[in-house]
């Protein structure tokens, strides 16, 4: 009986035992395996990074191919980017990640060269592969001096590819120039051009006053390829073809054939240049011409210069620097000199470098330059050298993007017809001063199929500018910029010329370029955008807590800007801003251009910066957030709605204002030490108080939770900035009961809480006679007081309401309220559903956070099937602080699939993300660039191009070689 009752315990025991690790393991096991659902993501969803727009980030080299029209920039980073016609782009990137020195083109191929300051040579290729064309690097090259010989003695100075295609002349800190054979990069000592062997050619006189160190210039002549022009940076130059000339001693700085080979010209670090003939015996030859154009006091060096030849016998003198030293020593100047016009180009960033674009073919007697293309640190600017004051070319791509600094950005996507012409027509009547030559760098075709739908990417400036660019393709391109600065009193006229000197003072200085790092005001940044497609309303909101609504006006008008306070404290004792004060406002009529005109102006009080906005063109309502609360605005009536506070009594911090950073700083390591002291009391009590029943009771609390999910560490309402609203959503829902549907307003704060407000808005009948009314109805605490991110409204058959207007355009199905409503609440940690109008949780899904994960950003994202027409759903786009991207299904609120996109360390970059209503993005990969992603399979923009490249035989006569597309941008 004993042994009876013993193995009946066993067999309890084993049983139990049994029955919680069956528990245990159903927690961790995943669903189960659907493949008609995976089958049907992999036709939605794919990622992709697409293309880079903007302006390329430190850029140090510039190389251009006449014969390919095609454009080539290195940058610091060791990228370099190819440019033709719209749309035509290659990237490529080095691995050593080493600055780009130099770039080359081979002439007459799909090839060229590059120079890192690692002193390594690399040579691409334009190939065609599995039926797209790829930017290819073929080989790599180091090259070496002779054994014991010190670095410089093989530290390249200056490349020349020679017109047979064959060699490269590399010239070298010690003065020799070594030919190497290409593509093999093999050295050819044979050839290889010695200073022992060029001063062996040069009068004993010479020998001794200036020896040949340092090649600063390689040129072929122009007419005879067995003759190279060299340059050595103490002045020496030579022509090597048996045949020396020893010329000025002036420190050289670059060289400059004629196109005819009859004379060349040389530029001098003193600010002078120098025309000399070719002379056929071994002598010294003299100058025809020694100028100092802007003398007779101490002048820049002249880096680079051009002498180009015209039908109308008047050359073109182009060239780079030579300003006088004590007045402009700080400009970054290129001069224009054609007869008796003459300019000065002053560009607002250091010139890297620059180009001439002009008639390239072999036959041509002259020159005839058409363009000018400069390619300064900060934006690319291309001059019109054919049309009458030499205007600027407007850009279609490379678009200085930080022309001051972006501080948001925002997407609409599909714009109506209507609204994108009367955007394009106010764009230019901006750009009447742009020249109308078209896009001189020409090379390739693009083939990408039309955009489907025009998109509109806005950009914030911190001038208090708002850009908006035309986001539909490849290339991003400036259509319309518009100004806020007019509306307010600031040290700067809005009417100022950048011009401060005029072309009839000497030296004839124009100042060109957009790039503009200064503002006149901090507070005028913009920090929210929101753009009403369908009526063309716009809401701008600021840093000093201004919110202009404005309207769209094809033509330039004059009227008075209403003005509305908002105060946000309510008169509340014991509070004081200590931050900015607000903008001062102009009074009287304002002049305002074409476009898009401020009609009114709401200011909250205290000023700070707005952060949260949202617009109903439908029920002319504009909701504005800060981080003292919220308010709603009447632009209809220009009347205040009503603010709502939501500063926490004991949060100080956000009365400081943004200049206030030392106790910013102190209070929130406090709080972060609080929080840690928190959780450990709170563990040592878990584990101290009841002994080993504790210690279990903790397990299988752990145990409880799902694998990909992890405790949410509650905070305090006493936390810094818990009345920051970060989000503000309009919707019609059901709100008190089930049975009657209203308007109303969400606030999420960033303590976690959630305001729902019923708003009565008249008919339009009655409009503007009866006011909007508002009554506070809900009022949500999420448990761990995790900040609200998003709040969405799914109708009755689980889709997101329809944007204001989209249903009376007929791009829209009505939204079903014959069903029950869900209110949809994104915080950072979690996404939680609850029923309306009962606010019941019904679902929620805790984000993975083991290693510190957040929600940045969310949207609604409509994604389509590749496959088929028939099929699209919407999901949530969801970006977290580690950069990835996560894609989660409505209403279940299933993980789809994650994307590694953005490094976690890059923190502005992820800050800087947003979202397309078609699942794609952008985020800024330097202050200048935009990298586009696709999250879809059917919604991908990327360059598709076709490049035709003639081939060109030993007897002169060009045929048509292979046709090269260019499906994506592939480097190795």
């Amino acid at each position: 009986a004993k042994l009876l009752l013993l193995f009946t315990c066993l067999f309890f025991v084993c049983l139990l035992g049994f029955l919680v690790q069956a528990r245990t393991m159903r927690r961790f096991l995943r669903p189960g395996h659907d493949p008609v659902r995976e089958r049907l993501k992999r036709e939605l969803f794919q990622f992709n990074k697409t293309v880079e727009h903007g302006f390329p980030h430190q850029p140090s080299a510039l190389g251009y191919s006449p014969f390919l029209h095609l454009m080539a920039i290195g940058t610091r980073s060791g990228a370099i980017k190819l440019y033709g016609a719209p749309g035509v782009e290659f990237v490529g990137l080095h691995e050593e990640n080493n600055t780009v020195m130099q770039i080359h083109f081979i002439p007459d191929q799909c090839q060229l060269v590059t120079l890192l300051d690692d002193n390594s040579l690399h040579l691409w290729s334009l190939k065609q592969h599995s039926g797209a064309s790829e930017l290819w690097e073929d080989h790599r090259f180091t090259l070496k001096g002779p054994p014991g010989s010190p670095p410089s003695a093989a530290q390249i100075t200056a490349v020349l590819p020679h017109s047979s295609r064959e060699v490269l002349y590399l010239g070298t800190e010690s003065g020799n120039i070594f030919v190497v054979e290409l593509p093999s990069f093999g050295v050819l000592e044979d050839r290889t051009i010695t200073s022992e062997a060029v001063l062996r050619w040069i009068p004993e006189d010479y020998c001794n006053r200036r020896s040949c160190e340092l090649v600063e210039a390689l040129q072929e002549h122009p007419k005879n390829p067995d003759q190279i022009l060299i340059g050595y940076s103490r002045g020496l130059i030579v022509l090597w073809d048996r045949t020396s000339l020893s010329i000025s001693f002036q420190q050289l700085e670059n060289l400059s054939w004629q196109r005819d080979g009859s004379k060349f010209i040389s530029c001098h670090y003193d600010g002078s240049y120098t025309q000399w003939p070719v002379s056929n015996d071994n002598r010294q030859s003299l100058p025809l011409e020694n100028l100092v154009p802007y003398g007779p006091f101490p002048c820049k060096a002249i880096s680079k210069i051009y002498w180009q030849t015209t039908r109308n016998g008047l050359p073109y003198i182009i060239f780079q620097g030579g300003m006088p030293r004590a007045s402009y020593g700080d400009r970054h100047s290129i001069s224009v000199i054609h007869g008796s016009q003459q300019i000065a180009f002053d560009f607002t960033s250091r010139v890297i470098d620059f180009f001439i674009i002009f008639s390239s073919e072999p036959t041509a007697e002259f020159d005839d330059p058409s363009a000018m293309v400069v390619l300064a640190e900060e934006e690319l600017i291309v001059i019109d050298l054919k049309s009458a004051g030499w205007p600027a070319v407007h850009p279609p791509y490379l678009a200085s993007l930080h022309c001051s600094a972006i501080t948001c950005s925002h997407h609409v996507s599909n714009i109506p017809l209507k609204l994108w012409e009367r955007i394009i027509s106010a764009g230019s009547k901006q750009n009447v001063h742009f020249s109308n030559m078209p896009w001189p760098i020409d090379g390739g075709t693009n083939i990408a199929p039309d955009p489907p739908q025009r998109d509109l990417l806005l950009t914030g400036h911190e001038d208090g500018t708002v850009r908006f660019w035309d986001a539909s393709g490849v290339c991003l391109h400036l259509l319309y910029k518009l100004s806020t600065v007019r509306v307010f009193l600031t040290d700067a006229d809005p009417n100022d010329n950048m011009n401060t000197m005029g072309e009839d003072e000497w030296p004839p200085l124009r100042k060109v370029g957009t790039f503009d790092p200064y503002s006149d005001d901090p507070r005028l940044g913009i920090q929210k955008i929101y753009l009403c497609k369908y009526s063309g309303y716009l809401a701008v909101a600021g840093t000093a807590g201004q919110v202009l609504v404005m309207e769209l006006n094809d033509e330039g008008a004059e009227h008075v800007v209403d003005h509305v306070e908002a105060d946000l404290l309510q008169d509340q004792e014991g509070y004081r801003w200590k931050g900015h004060e607000k903008l001062k406002t102009r009074d009287g009529p304002v002049q305002f251009e074409a476009g898009f005109q401020p009609f009114v102006l709401v200011q909250c009080q205290p000023p700070a910066v707005v952060t949260s906005l949202a617009l109903h063109s439908e029920w002319k309502l504009v909701a504005f957030g800060t981080s003292h609360g919220f308010g709603l605005f009447d632009h209809q009536q220009k009347r205040l709605v009503f603010v709502k506070c939501t500063l926490h009594p004991s949060d100080q911090l956000a009365l400081e204002g943004p200049l206030s950073r030392v106790k910013s700083l102190k209070k929130s390591l406090r709080q972060s030490f609080r929080r840690i002291r928190r959780s450990r009391v709170s563990s040592r009590k878990r584990r101290g108080g009841g002994g080993n029943t504790s210690e279990v009771r903790g397990i299988l609390q752990e145990m409880e939770l799902a694998p990909v999910q992890r405790k949410i560490e509650a905070r305090s309402a006493e936390d810094s900035f818990t009345g920051f609203v970060r989000t503000l959503y309009f919707a019609d829902t059901f709100l008190r009961d089930s049975s009657r549907h209203c308007p109303s307003l969400w606030a999420g704060t960033n303590g976690g809480t959630v305001y729902a407000f019923c708003l009565r808005v008249p008919p339009a009948e009655r409009r503007m006679d009866e006011p909007v009314r508002a009554e506070q109805a809900k009022e949500i605490q999420l448990m761990h007081r995790a900040p609200v991110v998003s709040i969405l409204v799914l109708d009755g058959r689980n889709i997101p309401l329809p944007e204001p207007l989209e249903v009376a355009h007929d791009l829209s199905k009505s939204p079903d309220m014959q069903g029950s409503h869900q209110l949809l609440v994104v915080s950072e940690e979690q996404f939680k559903v609850f029923t309306l109008p009962k606010v019941s949780s019904k679902l929620k899904l805790k984000l993975t956070a083991l290693e510190g994960c957040r929600v940045r950003k969310v949207m609604v994202a409509n994604f389509g099937s590749c496959k088929t027409d028939d099929y699209n759903e919407n999901d949530l786009a969801v970006l977290t602080n580690l950069g990835d991207i996560q894609i989660i299904s409505l209403p279940f609120l299933k993980l789809q699939i994650r994307y590694p996109c953005i490094r976690k360390e890059d923190v502005s970059g992820i800050a800087s993300c947003v979202f397309t209503k078609y699942g794609q993005g952008f985020y800024l990969i330097s202050p200048s660039e935009f990298e586009r992603f696709s999250l879809s399979t059917k919604w991908l923009v990327e360059p598709r191009c076709v490049v035709d490249v003639p081939e060109v035989s030993s007897n002169n006569h060009t045929h048509s070689r292979s046709v090269m597309e260019n499906a994506s941008r592939k480097s190795r």
